[in-house]
């Protein structure tokens, strides 16, 4: 097995060029269970934690970008504010050792229907940064996601970042699973209210394929919220 190390993200993406076949690897907490337990046995691995543009996060045309490397830590410390429901979602992920080295680059990559980080993404129609030596490109994470560990990665392309809006009214996550802590979610729920645009994004986790929404429920709670008081209002259906 070849282990390449590129220092900068142009690196990277050559590596990947040359190497098409070879496994990005950042936090590895699902690379290494799985190269531990004989489920992949890749030619190379790309080992992409000397990349110090994937730690990045900032604003750009009103969209907040994340790298692929941010860390479920560092989500909860530095884009709490703007992005709560990820902080949330990354709370409940693992233990203080695993949320110190799993990225959200890597659960995206991962494609996980389980995946913690995946729900509040979808809630706020996340997009998905994805790169090559041939360019960029960006997909909405509805139609990046295809199946269970499925996605729509060429061969030669990287994840470089998500970007999302930042939230704009309250948002939530809840996840149910076999004990209270350090456990895959049986199922999950991520909530995202919009006031300025008066809508309502939901995803529910681990209960289909793929991280599904919930489009009916968005359009039943987004009629029966009184937006001006905050409260719900009469039925109307």
């Amino acid at each position: 097995m070849e282990l390449l190390q590129p220092a900068t993200w142009d690196e990277a993406l050559e590596a990947k060029a040359e190497h098409p076949e070879a496994m990005p690897l950042w936090g590895g907490t699902d690379v290494m269970v799985d190269l531990n337990f004989g489920r992949a046995r890749p030619e190379a691995i790309l080992d992409l934690t000397r990349v110090d543009e994937l730690t990045q996060h900032g604003r750009d045309n009103g969209l907040l970008r994340v790298g692929a490397g941010v860390t479920y830590t560092r989500a909860i410390a530095e884009l709490g504010d703007v992005l709560p429901g990820l902080a949330i979602a990354s709370r409940t992920v693992g233990s203080p050792q695993i949320r110190n080295r799993g990225t959200i680059g890597g659960n995206l990559g991962s494609s996980s229907p389980a995946g913690d980080a995946l729900p509040p993404l979808y809630a706020s129609d996340a997009a998905v940064e994805l790169a090559s030596a041939r360019g960029t490109r960006t997909v909405p994470v509805e139609d990046f996601i295809t199946g269970p560990k499925r996605n729509t990665l060429a061969p030669d392309e990287l994840i470089a970042a998500f970007r999302i809006a930042p939230a704009r009214g309250a948002q939530q996550f809840s996840k149910i699973g076999t004990r209270n802590a350090m456990v895959i979610a049986v199922c999950s729920f991520a909530l995202a209210l919009d006031e300025e645009e008066r809508t309502v994004g939901t995803c529910l986790g681990s209960a289909a394929p793929t991280p599904r929404r919930a489009r009916a429920a968005e359009e039943f709670i987004e009629a029966a919220l009184d937006w001006d008081a905050r409260t719900p209002s009469a039925w109307r259906r």
